[in-house]
């Protein structure tokens, strides 16, 4: 049998190797190392599945659904990621090389898919409940923002809060809830302290009308988030910090659907320390950050 003869293997490493090497001299080297490695994975992975178009096909038919569904309150696209642990692990990759540098750094977490940028600033000491559920705790939360590096307060620096409500939905998925209920950004004192009052988080299935969903069904996975509250904080020449914080007593943490619980992030809510008529519970959560390299004292 001469070489014409033989049966094709199809396109093997010398057509992946033409697309990776079809990128031009001005893709910078950082966009041709992820791209190049990219591309070789996911051929890759198509051979090693033996990939049919019809399921090509409907992997694209959920990116477009993802995309589709998408809009800035609700990011389907990065609930997809979380649910296959992507978004998890570039946090932690992120992290882990943070924390070499820097000890003491306030653990990250996932920003999930229902963060708004259009949140409105609270005065410290207010709520950010606003139709608080019959069935929600109340809690008192308040906490310190400090730089890791001397423990000094950072004045002025932002402490924004998201949550959802005990039916499980966040605002926008629930027409009964006033819009930003359950969410505010606070700012620092000159001692760095920031506080508010909120519910004690509760968990909740992911939403189950979007791509996310249908892939845990897929998957035969089930569909709930531990109990946790959303953070992201901000400070003039600090890296930013986005976070969960988990209720230590949920019966999810050992099986988050995105797999973002980390043993710094756990916590315990107390028993308010004096009497308060608007909370039964209290949370104390210190933030400590790290300056931006480079960033001047």
């Amino acid at each position: 049998m001469t070489q014409t003869d033989r049966p094709s293997d199809g396109l093997g490493a010398d057509f992946t190797r033409n697309v990776v090497e079809s990128m031009g001299p001005k893709t910078s080297p950082r966009m041709r190392e992820v791209m190049a490695a990219l591309i070789k994975h996911i051929h890759d992975f198509a051979r090693e599945v033996q990939l049919t178009a019809d399921e090509w096909m409907a992997g694209v038919q959920m990116i477009n659904w993802a995309g589709q569904m998408s809009d800035n309150k609700r990011n389907e696209g990065q609930l997809l990621c979380d649910v296959i642990g992507l978004e998890s692990l570039v946090d932690d990759i992120t992290f882990s090389a943070a924390t070499k540098s820097t000890n003491g750094l306030t653990a990250s977490a996932i920003l999930g898919p229902f963060w708004r940028s259009d949140t409105p600033v609270r005065d410290n000491g207010t709520s950010i409940s606003f139709d608080t559920p019959a069935d929600g705790q109340m809690v008192y939360m308040h906490g310190q923002v400090t730089d890791v590096a001397d423990g000094k307060p950072l004045a002025n620096a932002t402490v924004d809060v998201w949550q959802a409500s005990t039916n499980g939905l966040y605002e926008q998925q629930d027409e009964k809830q006033q819009d930003h209920n359950l969410r505010g950004v606070f700012k620092t004192d000159a001692e760095g302290r920031y506080s508010y009052y909120c519910l004690r988080p509760t968990p909740y299935p992911i939403p189950q009308d979007g791509p996310a969903g249908k892939l845990l069904e897929l998957m035969d996975r089930h569909v709930f988030r531990p109990a946790h509250i959303h953070l992201m904080v901000c400070a003039s020449g600090f890296k930013s910090l986005t976070t969960q914080i988990f209720d230590e007593d949920c019966p999810y943490l050992a099986k988050d659907s995105v797999f973002a619980v980390k043993d710094d992030l756990k916590v315990r809510f107390v028993p308010r320390s004096v009497e308060d008529p608007k909370a039964e519970l209290e949370l104390e959560y210190n933030i400590s950050l790290a300056k931006t390299p480079g960033a001047l004292d």
